[in-house]
């Protein structure tokens, strides 16, 4: 299997499980009356288990996301620096030209 899709499964299942946990600190706290509308509600079950799908699917996204990008690597050589270093010898090669305008500008209406 290949290395990416081992990571992604990996980070998926991390994912769900903190959704579970998500979940279930949800119901625990009975956060929004949410305990007492899925344990009193025939259907209830349902939206605990939409509850902890979608929240998985976020979860997951993320926890992915966050593994890719932390995989990067930095190759940049400017050391934090904003503008690209310009040795003193192309400073003045790279001078600003002054240009006249012969013509004059149109005017707007």
């Amino acid at each position: 299997m290949p290395k990416l899709v081992r990571l992604y499964i990996r980070q998926s299942l991390i994912g769900f499980a903190l959704s579970a946990l998500f979940v279930g600190l949800l119901f625990a706290f009975n956060v929004a009356n949410l305990w007492h509308l899925v344990s009193h509600s025939p259907s209830g079950w349902l939206a605990g288990v939409l509850l902890f799908m979608f929240n998985g699917i976020v979860f997951s996204g993320v926890q992915f996301g966050i593994a890719v990008m932390s995989m990067g690597r930095d190759d940049d050589d400017d050391h934090g620096r904003r503008r690209p270093y310009v040795a003193p010898r192309m400073a003045e090669a790279l001078a600003p030209i002054p240009v006249r305008a012969d013509e004059p500008r149109m005017r707007r209406r």
